[in-house]
């Protein structure tokens, strides 16, 4: 027997949803031990942790300090080196030049700043179930051992998105 271990997760806005989804997989064979929604209990009741908002918020604030940090870093840089540079146009325009810099060093810094504060983050499959169950989503966790039970689970959500488009499956 071929035996691989995969997660296939399906995402639900309500707990009803998930649950038709975990008793369809178990119609189909899998062993109700290998399934698993998150939260366990429904003590959320569906509703959006104020904690889970102030936490993003914090995030997005985080990222973007990041983002303008690195982005006023180089647009300083580039001013210094179009300064350095000896660009003659200080000599056909004294007024015109230092706004000029100023344009291009803020072009410049903030496209660097925003590809900085917006990369992509790798997170665990964890850090997915946490932040979908603190924003009052469902996950169902079918764990599969081999190619057929991946198979099955994979279909079983996507039928479930089709159906409802309800659920994301990752």
């Amino acid at each position: 027997m071929d035996y691989e271990l995969h997660h296939v997760s399906g995402f639900f806005g309500r707990r009803i949803d998930a649950q038709q989804v975990l008793q369809t997989l178990i119609d189909e064979g899998l062993s109700h031990t290998q399934l698993r929604v998150y939260p366990d209990t429904a003590a959320l009741g569906g509703t959006v942790d104020a904690t889970a908002s102030d936490r993003t918020l914090r995030n997005i604030l985080v990222d973007g300090a990041i983002g303008t940090a690195v982005g006023t870093g180089v647009g300083a840089l580039a001013e210094a080196a179009l300064v350095a540079a000896n660009i003659s146009l200080f000599v056909a325009s004294p007024l015109l030049a230092p706004l000029l810099l100023l344009g291009w060093g803020a072009g410049l810094g903030a496209t660097v700043g925003a590809v900085v504060g917006a990369e992509k983050k790798d997170r665990s499959l964890a850090a997915l179930i946490e932040d979908a169950v603190q924003s009052g989503q469902f996950v169902l966790i079918a764990r599969t051992h081999n190619a057929k039970e991946t198979t099955i689970a994979q279909q079983v959500m996507h039928a479930a998105l089709a159906s409802r488009q309800t659920t994301q499956v990752v």
